[in-house]
């Protein structure tokens, strides 16, 4: 269990780290046509801001997968308990109309 801990948590720095490259890039995409009218700083900070923004936004956005995912797991868990249920009971009810038949048979004889 500790090495998939391990794992999850150096695929979670992976995503981060790729996401904010993300972010810079297309940071420096928007800035390329504001270039004329931006100073330097002006574009460092438009830049930062941008990518600080396309961050929060992913962090949402995967938030709202991982609550879907366990509004999903949540759904078919109970879908399986339910079918194990039914399974089980009609289990239990052949088992007993088998047991009446071979009841009936012997008393018969």
């Amino acid at each position: 269990m500790e090495g998939r801990g391990l794992v999850g948590q150096i695929e979670g720095y992976l995503l981060v780290a790729a996401t904010r490259e993300e972010g810079r890039t297309a940071a420096e995409r928007f800035c390329v046509p504001l270039a004329p009218w931006l100073t330097e700083a002006q574009r460092v900070e438009v830049e930062r801001r941008f990518e600080s923004e396309y961050m929060a936004l992913a962090r949402l956005s995967w938030q709202r997968t991982a609550e879907r995912a366990e509004e999903l797991r949540a759904e078919y868990e109970e879908r399986y308990r339910a079918m194990r249920r039914r399974l089980l009971g009609r289990g239990l009810l052949l088992c007993a109309a088998v047991m009446a038949v071979a009841g009936i048979v012997v008393a018969l004889r």
